[in-house]
């Protein structure tokens, strides 16, 4: 409308706009509408953005507290399976640790247990190996001896991890109890 009512004059190649004074231009309410129109449509579109970052957060959050129980689970029931003997917990019995004796020499005894937040494996006279990272919390481990009598033996593996969130947003807020067993081979 405001160019509709413009003449453009070309002097020496340059253009310049005057203002026909027949026409009008744009009343204040229009133009504090149009304003508010897009005061409108900026804002949802920040909330939008907002929202899609919240959600990106919310997926690798997940993501990283799912990825981390699944090799820490897949660790431990592959190291049963590999496993000779269960030392200890005897059967029909729960503990906060695992000991397996191993069939290579070097790695007797193995042992899984829970150090402050973090799961430990510790093959025969080595240094402890932690199986989660530090973003992520470990809890409740638990080892349950399910074997029966004249059976290779089979445990019950029970841990939970939550992911760390010191700001306490929720988008950082996930917790997951991963459960699975193996027995020997």
């Amino acid at each position: 409308m405001l160019l509709n009512s413009m003449k453009k004059i070309n002097l020496f190649g340059k253009g310049i706009f005057h203002f026909s004074p027949n026409k009008s231009g744009f009343t204040i309410i229009e133009l504090l509408l149009y304003i508010a129109s897009l005061s409108v449509i900026i804002l949802g579109v920040s909330v939008l953005l907002l929202e899609l970052l919240n959600s990106k957060a919310k997926n690798q959050t997940i993501a990283k507290v799912e990825q981390q129980g699944l090799q820490t689970m897949q660790i431990i029931t592959q190291t049963i399976r590999n496993s000779e003997n269960i030392n200890s917990p005897i059967p029909n019995i729960s503990s906060a640790s695992l000991s397996l004796q191993m069939v290579a020499a070097f790695k007797n005894p193995t042992i899984f247990d829970l150090s402050g937040s973090v799961i430990r494996i510790t093959e025969g006279t080595g240094g402890a190996i932690t199986l989660n990272s530090s973003g992520v919390v470990a809890s409740s481990l638990s080892f349950q001896n399910l074997s029966k009598t004249n059976t290779s033996g089979i445990i019950r593996v029970q841990f939970t991890l939550t992911h760390l969130n010191p700001e306490n947003k929720n988008e950082y807020d996930y917790t997951k109890t991963f459960i699975g067993s193996a027995s020997l081979r």
